[in-house]
């Protein structure tokens, strides 16, 4: 049976793969992907703490709170959809003047 330790592992490989590809890759376009799949590791783990950490059925919480770990990840979701629009537009006016994606030739900011 899949528990709630099978879930935060597999949160913790993908926030794992996620760093890893946003610390050590040189192109833009992937530390955003990265970014996007560290986001999602984070809506695994709250997902399966919603669904495995859930107050007794017949309490109050359990009737208002039932799904805020899915609410959670839903706003999640769409924080993640801005930031990926956002972060797409400054990697096309970056390519637009520096003709690049690296992110180490990118000094725009320096005085």
């Amino acid at each position: 049976m899949v528990g709630l330790n099978h879930y935060l592992a597999l949160s913790a490989v993908l926030f794992a793969l996620g760093l890893y590809g946003a610390l050590s890759k040189r192109s833009a376009v992937v530390v955003l992907m990265s970014v996007e799949v560290m986001l999602n590791a984070a809506n695994v783990a709250l997902v399966a703490f919603s669904r495995y950490v859930a107050p007794p059925l017949g309490s109050v919480m359990a009737q208002q709170g039932a799904f805020s770990g899915q609410v959670f990840a839903l706003f999640v979701i769409t924080v993640a959809a801005a930031e990926t629009a956002v972060g797409l537009a400054i990697i096309i006016y970056l390519y637009r003047v520096k003709e690049t994606v690296d992110v180490t030739e990118v000094d725009l900011m320096k005085g």
